[in-house]
């Protein structure tokens, strides 16, 4: 697959949403990424695994690092994509255009076209976000080549509605436990069902209620659900185990062990195993370069509810954003879409910014 760098920002979101890239299938993406950029004489282009980085090297003062993720979740009957009119306004359907084929789109674009940008520029293109965090290209990339991460401001491509959202939420996903006695479900007294002795764990994710947690002028809510039930033996069997899966989405004023800590409160008297929890980004917006972005974008800053991999350039110390074209709410959902005005509107003004002096 040969990818035109010439095209339009919307063309192009079209053709590499047009090829497959489930997380762990990026590779023939991944290929046409570096096939396409290779040629160009301002860029060094490097490869790690299916992570695809080229930098300008101009010896400009500051340096900005702008990433994208490649890979998408699974398809559902939405692929190819497809021209459709919403409210009398373009759009183009199918899975990736938000999250987020859409932003990676404007970055292939400017990285070909902005030979003489007003920053050093180093764009990066990676693979598994969708997927655990051990997997994640960006953090293996940063494992093994710390020094592409040399960096004054970060921005992510995720889908923001063509605004700046900064920072995002952490996440904590957690299995609650409940244990029982087997028995025959004729005779169920003689048992103890697992799943029943669940009801208490559920009642009080749905009792619970959401916090707003005010970061840095910018207002986070959290949230805290379940978001998996697993149990039973067979149709006439009184289960002896049940586990619950949690998600907890914390503001990013709190810490992972926090979080755990909230958690361990909310179910206090359950098996609790924290399995997977990924510190939230501050805002970041205090940072000269960062205010200097937001205005020459024109754009009103707004938290970032879910969690994003801006986390992984704040753990570093640099002040990163998320700033991409599609509606965060249709991210992930069968009826994915992006307005075409959206991918516009985020190539000008990411174009405005990096090439103002």
């Amino acid at each position: 697959m040969v990818l035109d760098l010439t095209a339009s920002s919307v063309d192009l979101t079209r053709a590499i949403c047009d090829i497959p890239s489930v997380s762990g299938d990026e590779n023939t993406l991944a290929d046409a990424i570096e096939e396409a950029l290779t040629p160009f004489a301002h860029l060094e282009v490097l490869r790690h695994g299916n992570t695809v980085v080229a930098r300008t090297s101009l010896g400009r003062a500051q340096r900005v690092a702008i990433a994208g993720h490649i890979d998408t979740v699974p398809i559902n009957a939405n692929l190819p994509t497809r021209l459709v009119a919403i409210e009398g306004q373009p759009h183009l359907w199918g899975r990736g255009t938000v999250d987020m084929k859409g932003g990676t789109a404007v970055q292939l674009k400017l990285a070909a076209e902005l030979t003489e940008p007003a920053v050093d520029i180093t764009w990066m293109w990676y693979d598994n976000e969708e997927v655990e965090a051990s997997k994640n290209g960006l953090g293996l990339l940063a494992a093994d080549r710390p020094d592409l991460f040399h960096a004054d401001f970060a921005i992510l491509g995720e889908p923001s509605n063509g605004e700046v959202e900064g920072g995002c939420n952490g996440t904590l996903r957690a299995i609650v436990r409940t244990s029982g006695v087997r028995a025959h479900s004729a005779r169920a007294w003689i048992g103890e069902n697992a799943i029943h002795r669940a009801a208490p764990i559920l009642s009080r994710l749905a009792e619970y209620r959401a916090r707003e947690v005010m970061v840095e002028g910018l207002l986070y809510r959290e949230s805290l659900s379940a978001v998996r039930i697993s149990g039973g033996v067979a149709g006439n069997v009184i289960p002896d185990a049940c586990e619950v899966e949690v998600n907890y989405r914390f503001a990013p004023s709190k810490t992972a062990a926090d979080a755990e800590a909230h958690i361990r409160s909310v179910l206090a008297g359950f098996d609790v195993e924290i399995t997977d929890a990924a510190e939230g980004a501050r805002p970041g917006l205090d940072a000269p370069i960062a205010q200097q972005f937001v205005e020459a974008v024109g754009a009103e800053p707004r938290p970032k509810y879910g969690w994003t991999d801006v986390a992984r350039f704040s753990a570093l110390g640099i002040p990163a954003v998320n700033y991409g074209p599609g509606d965060p709410h249709l991210a992930h959902h069968d009826e994915e879409r992006v307005p075409l005005a959206q991918i516009d509107a985020v190539e000008r003004g990411l174009r405005a910014w990096l090439t103002s002096p």
